[in-house]
């Protein structure tokens, strides 16, 4: 199997080649068909999905049995200010990653967001509810979510939320620096949803890509939490001498307007392929232990 891999200088990206290259995750082992096969991650530089005609010539010069789109316009108050470029990144990137993938025959797996929700839900937001999204960095999501079901026949569109991970940088690491350097840190208590482990996204997206159940999935972590109650596990699990308070959206307000309840149900992976998304308390413990792990084998 030959697995192509745009934006691989994501977090994402990395971590699927991580566990890849290593065989297996904390989830269980990778399928063989992958382990035996050939990965080609890609920069930018190397594969710039907003042009249509290098999309073409890369995809059909290596012809890929599988495409993982992690390329996006991922920050979300820049996308705000800059809407022609989250246009092009989010919108015209994976229509022109479609239209590849369906002249190569190739499977396409490719990565939305819980901002596509408009963040007024009760209760965790299933595949098939109504889509609404508010901000630009959401509204963008959604329509190249559309240009995927559109222009390519064997798809995967994987909404997930509140990722972190080894690579790069993310939530995690950022509330883990704030709470070395400071004696309190305010986290707003007002949003919900669902933080999510990148190795438990990377695993069930490998998962995915072996089989021919198409569609649309939800792939986070269970249960559901605020940022603040993120926050104050993260600096449990950190070992942190740092008080962490609770504070509003207003309090702190930003250019992109966020989900107040962005939680997402993963029903659409317990009905195929299995849900094995961890809790994410979970998760996160495994996460920090992996750290010291990783640390100990350097």
């Amino acid at each position: 199997m030959k697995i192509l891999v745009a934006g691989g200088n994501s977090q994402l990206a990395k971590e699927i080649k991580y566990i890849i290259d290593k065989g297996s995750s904390s989830l269980g082992d990778i399928d063989s068909r992958i382990i035996k096969g050939e990965v080609i991650s890609l920069s930018r530089e190397e594969l710039d999905i907003t042009d249509l005609n290098m999309v073409k010539e890369v995809i059909n010069n290596i012809k890929p049995d599988v495409i993982i789109n992690c390329a996006a316009y991922t920050n979300v108050d820049g996308c705000e200010s800059d809407f022609k470029g989250a246009f092009k990144a989010n919108a015209l990137g994976p229509r022109n990653l479609a239209i590849a993938a369906k002249e190569a025959n190739s499977k396409l797996l490719h990565i939305s967001t819980d901002y596509v929700f408009d963040g007024k839900g009760t209760s965790p937001y299933k595949e098939y509810n109504r889509i609404n999204p508010k901000s630009i960095y959401g509204k963008t999501k959604a329509l190249g979510d559309d240009y995927v079901r559109e222009f390519c026949d064997k798809y995967f569109i994987v909404r997930t939320s509140w990722l972190y991970g080894r690579f790069g940088k993310n939530f995690v690491y950022t509330i883990s620096n704030l709470g070395d350097m400071n004696d309190s840190i305010k986290v707003v208590n007002d949003q919900l949803g669902n933080p999510t482990n990148c190795e438990d996204l990377a695993y069930n997206i490998l998962k995915l890509i072996v089989t021919e159940e198409y569609g649309i999935y939800h792939c986070t972590g269970e249960g559901i939490c605020s940022w603040y109650d993120f926050a104050v596990e993260i600096i449990k699990l950190k070992g942190c001498n740092c008080k962490v308070e609770p504070c509003t959206t207003k309090e702190y307000p930003r250019p992109a307007k966020r989900p107040t309840y962005s939680a997402l149900d993963n029903l659409m992976l317990e009905c195929t392929i299995g849900n094995t998304m961890r809790y994410w308390k979970d998760a996160l413990k495994d996460f920090f232990q992996s750290q010291i792990n990783d640390k100990k084998e350097v």
